[in-house]
């Protein structure tokens, strides 16, 4: 016998409407499960730029020219034209690097980039002109003949049947070479004035021509070499400049700005009576046309 179970219509209903609680109560459960997404962040505000290092110009100078510019026992590069240079850097606002440059090379130097300026006691010459800028000049000078005590040299033109010592590629080089000429035998180049003034005192040449300042050093910390010095009126005046590379005019109205304010406050008379005993007789003027370095 069978028996037919008869669902109250009302528990139906119920039932139904159970089954839709449950459903909607499932998807609003999967809903706040699911993955929210993230606010948008805000913007980062970006970072200034770090300040690019300052130009550190490097200077090519051929230490071996005291008092302008040598080494000293810590083989630092020190001087009259190291002063002056430093100096004029402070006072134009930029930062400057001195190498330890041989003079035969260093025009090259410049020209080729690896050097940004040279102070080397560089005496500005229109020939040099042509192929560097230069600064206002920094330093007069003039030829200077040294000799020993018991020489009778008494004027320039007195050398020509001379042995005579210079250093290489100077303008007291050019000098004795238009005295004696360019094929004569009796004119010795050396690598630095220094060297000249040794063989000098060794007997191996009558005179040395170079720049006053050097020659006068050097006569006076050597007094074992008995030396005297002979100056001619012949010989043309000469000045020292800094040298850029030819067309760097940026760089060279820094370089003028500085030696303008040190000369103005005074600090050019300072550095100058440090190696030079007395503060100059003037400031120094404009170039001359033509050429001791």
């Amino acid at each position: 016998m069978s028996t037919t179970l008869t669902l109250n219509p009302n528990l139906a209903t119920l039932a139904k409407r159970g089954l839709q609680i449950l459903a909607i109560g499932a998807i609003g459960l999967l809903a706040a499960c699911g993955k929210k997404e993230a606010p948008p962040a805000a913007p980062v505000a970006a970072s200034a730029p770090a300040p690019a290092p300052a130009k550190v110009y490097v200077v090519g100078t051929d230490a071996a020219y005291a008092p302008f510019e040598s080494q000293n026992e810590k083989a630092e590069i020190v001087g009259f034209t190291v002063d002056m240079l430093t100096a004029v850097a402070k006072a134009g606002g930029f930062e400057i690097k001195f190498v330890n440059t041989p003079w035969e090379g260093i025009f090259n130097a410049l020209a080729q980039g690896d050097r940004d300026m040279l102070a080397s006691s560089i005496t500005i010459t229109d020939e040099r002109k042509q192929t560097m800028d230069f600064s206002q000049p920094y330093f007069d000078a003039a030829q200077l003949i040294a000799v020993k005590e018991t020489s009778k040299v008494a004027k320039f033109a007195d050398l020509k049947k001379l042995k005579v010592g210079v250093q290489t590629g100077t303008t007291g080089d050019e000098a004795v070479t238009k005295l004696l000429g360019k094929t004569s035998t009796n004119i010795k180049r050396f690598e630095s004035t220094p060297l000249a003034l040794k063989e000098l005192e060794a007997g191996g040449v009558d005179a040395v021509v170079a720049d006053n300042g050097v020659v006068v050093h050097y006569v006076a910390n050597n007094p074992g070499g008995k030396f005297k010095t002979v100056s001619d009126a012949e010989f043309t005046p000469e000045q020292y400049g800094f040298a850029v590379k030819k067309g760097n005019a940026e760089l060279l109205a820094k370089i003028d700005a500085g030696i303008a304010k040190v000369k103005a406050d005074g600090s050019y008379a300072t550095i100058y009576a440090k190696y030079f005993g007395a503060a100059p007789a003037a400031a120094p003027a404009a170039p001359a046309p033509a050429a001791s370095k």
